[in-house]
Formats: C-alpha cells, structure tokens, sequence
C-alpha cells in the first residue's frame, strides 16, 4: 500500500504532485472509497461531520472533494455484519481509501474488527489518503492527549510505519510546536509534528515529507 499521511488533507500543488505521482493517473479517472469511521469515535464529530465528508462538501475539499471518477463510502462498522465476499471486492477494486479524522484509536479498533487490517499487505497499488486521525492510525502510538474514545485500552494503533504524527501543528490553542515538543518526549520515539500544509509519503518502506508549511522531526 502507498501512504500519504496528511494533517489536513491534499491542501497545496506539492502534496497534489505527490498524490498524482502515487495513483498513476488524473483524479478524475480514479475510484475512491471514504472512510468515515474515526468521526463516530471523537466528541467533536456528528452526523452532519460525517455526511459533510461523504458528499464532498466544502469543508472537504481536500479529501473527498477532489473531483474523484467515482466516490463511495465504506463504513467499517458496518462490516463485520456483512460479510468479507460482499466488502472485499469493493476494497480491492478502489484506487483510493480517504480516511477521514476523528479517534485514531476508534479507527485502528474498527480496522482490526473488520478485516480491513489483513487486507492492505495485499493492497500493493492502493493508495491510502489519511487526514489528521487517517494517518496516526498508521503509526505505533498516537499519544495519551490524542484519544477522545472512552473505550480505547491505552494510545497504540497499527505500527504500520514506525514514527508517530502530531497534526494540526500551529491550528488550535494546543497545538504549538512547545506542545509538539511534549508529546514527542512522552512518544520517546521517531515522530513528526506537522502542519496543514505537510504529507509525509510512504512508500515501499521509504519515508519522503512534502510540504509547503511547517514541521519537525523529533527522535533517531
């Protein structure tokens, strides 16, 4: 799988580049699935959070408002109900899964509970476009200050890459780079702090940052 782990999605003409060098063709020729499964888990998103991404609204722009071929959506709660012939031929035949923000610990729950985490070994030529909680749900630790889900056991999530994310650098009151510094001593880790403006591109194993904004690398 080929990851683009964005705070805030495809925001400038860099991490467009990156995004169009990664699927191979124009957007508007590419199949898209939305997943919107970290908003039920955080406080701060609500039904009209989660229709808002699912129809490309404005606010979206940066994801699933990118003028994709085709745009669906895949809920992962819904499926384990239905069973892996209906869902997996839908997966595999996406050119692109937009994962939305929310609780990253929500997400990595929902991902395992699914399947959908024994599915992207096999996802060589899909592309994965996180936002904010769609990306740190890759990393092995997200930080005790990023989970808002009651029920989530403690701050780890997949370990898919081996650095953990701090989003929204310099976007809310509690996002500075001194907060940054925090977090990342708390991570004891390799990590990144990034802003709205940063992807950090991931592919076979090769880690590239594109930005047009601010960030930082903390750790080995």
């Amino acid at each position: 799988m080929k990851l683009l782990l964005t705070s805030g999605g495809v925001t400038n003409a860099s991490i467009r580049s990156a995004l169009l060098r990664l699927l191979g063709r124009p957007i508007d020729e590419c199949r898209a699935l939305c997943i919107p499964t970290a908003q039920w888990g955080h406080p701060m998103c609500t039904p009209t959070s989660v229709r808002g991404f699912a129809a490309a609204e404005p606010l979206w722009q940066y994801s699933s408002g990118l003028g994709w071929g085709s745009l669906g959506v895949l809920e992962l709660t819904a499926l384990p109900t239905i069973g892996a012939e209906r869902y997996v031929p839908w997966i595999r035949e996406a050119d692109v899964l937009l994962v939305d923000g929310g609780d990253a610990t929500y997400l990595c729950h929902w991902m395992r509970e699914s399947g959908l985490v024994d599915l992207l070994p096999s996802l060589s030529d899909t592309v994965w476009v996180g936002v904010s909680a769609g990306s740190m749900v890759m990393t092995p630790r997200i930080g005790s200050d990023f989970v808002e889900w009651p029920s989530a056991p403690d701050d780890r999530t997949l370990g898919v890459v081996d650095f953990s994310i701090f989003p929204h650098l310099d976007l809310f009151p509690q996002n500075t780079m001194a907060d940054a510094e925090r977090w990342a001593a708390d991570i004891g880790g390799p990590a990144y702090a990034i802003d709205e403006q940063t992807a950090i591109q991931v592919v076979d194993g090769t880690v590239e940052v594109i930005s047009e904004g601010r960030w930082r690398k903390f750790g080995a």
